[in-house]
């Protein structure tokens, strides 16, 4: 009975970092209380092109909208790109 009371504190001794990292984390979730949140109103940032005649603004959100798109190309084309080197490494492992 001895080897297993210390096989079971070994155990023990390794897991209680994290598990304590767990318990911390899981008292301090439970102890947030959020009111009611509220959304970014990007509008009151862009009421400045608002004054600008109507081909303008349709000028300026199709820059937007095109720096949106090409962003999001941008991160799909890293993360197949990160995702192949990973196949290729996983390949020749």
């Amino acid at each position: 009975m001895d080897v297993l009371t210390t096989i079971k504190s070994f155990i023990d001794k390794i897991f209680q970092p994290p598990i304590a990292f767990l318990d911390l984390a899981i008292e301090r979730i439970q102890g947030v209380h959020l009111g009611m949140s509220q959304g970014l109103n990007i509008g009151q940032y862009f009421t400045v092109f608002g004054d600008l005649p109507g081909i303008w603004q349709t000028v300026v959100s199709s820059i937007l909208i095109s720096t949106v798109l090409l962003g999001t190309l941008l991160m799909f084309r890293s993360v197949m790109r990160m995702y192949y080197s990973v196949k290729e490494g996983v390949k020749w492992w």
